[in-house]
């Protein structure tokens, strides 16, 4: 096994930049989130849901899973605990006999959007930080 040369210091300069940028937009995030009435896994939850990989806006609960990364036993309770308020409901999957899809309520579509349309500076900046990175 060949050993990799240690990392230059404009590496760790674009490392120590990249994780800044990052850390910035989630606070920047949860900031804005938090002023619209969502925590941060309830906004990231809406948002997953929203853009689910079917196109149509409803969601699976393993789909959930994967794409944030967290276990079964704490996507539902993020699901349970949004149900509740009023932000997702769960509907009968009539592509998957027996299964749910979880779908935004009109009052998370609307928290969700809202959020949206102000983290709209930060994401363009994060972006236009990453292409600079290269």
């Amino acid at each position: 096994m060949a050993t990799a040369k240690p990392p230059t210091v404009d590496e760790f300069a674009r490392a120590a930049e990249l994780r800044e940028a990052l850390r910035r937009f989630q606070r920047s995030s949860d900031d804005i989130a938090a002023a619209h009435g969502l925590t941060s896994r309830t906004y990231q939850l809406l948002l997953m849901i929203k853009t689910a990989r079917n196109g149509k806006g409803r969601a699976s609960l393993g789909e959930l899973e994967d794409r944030l990364q967290l276990g079964k036993s704490t996507v539902a309770e993020l699901v349970l605990r949004s149900e509740k308020r009023g932000l997702v409901r769960r509907d009968l999957d009539r592509e998957r006999p027996g299964a749910i899809a979880i779908a935004l309520t009109a009052a998370g579509e609307r928290r969700l959007g809202r959020a949206i349309a102000e983290l709209g500076d930060e994401r363009r900046r994060l972006i236009e930080i990453l292409s600079n990175l290269r």
